[in-house]
């Protein structure tokens, strides 16, 4: 008995921890084709200014970030830098699959060097899709993870006991103000 139960937190503990990790979000960029220059966009733009989300671009190293964005087209010879780099995160670790290519290939999913979709290495949480997807999209993505991170519960989440990805969907709504947001369940 005590604070930690059966690896369970107080709910008031648990929602207070979980408020300061996802508005505290330290992101590695991991960009490997054409849609980094989009990540690059969302991440380095005044325009878009992820800061005032809480996410903050650049960590020296993998072993400081909290999220990890993949982009582009991932080779069967990347394929052990990506874990490598996934394996260096510390705990909680979070993964956004930006792009087509990182999710399933892209245009060139039949290439005999092609990983068919970053899923197959590392575990994957959001998927964003597009040839390049906007930055308006990959934010988009970014709030969804958060808003997953804030209703967590850090126990399962620390025994190991998966989640269901998510997927934005990209599109002219998004410019609009009413994005359309699919939940994989």
């Amino acid at each position: 008995m005590g604070l930690v139960d059966r690896g369970r937190l107080p709910k008031p503990l648990t929602t207070l921890f979980n408020l300061g990790r996802s508005h505290s979000m330290w992101v590695y960029q991991w960009g490997l084709a054409c849609c980094a220059i989009e990540m690059g966009a969302a991440f380095g733009s005044p325009r878009y200014d992820v800061m005032r989300l809480g996410v903050i671009p650049l960590p020296a190293s993998p072993r400081q970030a909290d999220l990890v964005v993949i982009s582009g087209t991932v080779t069967d010879k990347m394929a052990p830098a990506i874990k490598r780099l996934y394996e260096q995160m510390p705990e909680p670790k979070y993964v956004i699959s930006m792009g087509s290519c990182a999710n399933c290939g892209g245009p060139y999913w039949d290439s005999y060097s092609v990983t068919k979709g970053v899923d197959q290495i590392i575990p994957v949480d959001v998927y964003v899709p597009g040839c390049p997807p906007r930055p308006e999209a990959l934010l988009e993505g970014i709030v969804m993870l958060q808003q997953r991170i804030k209703n967590e519960d850090m126990g399962a989440r620390w025994r190991g006991e998966g989640t269901k990805p998510m997927t934005v969907v990209d599109g002219e709504s998004i410019e609009k103000g009413g994005v359309p947001v699919v939940v994989n369940n």
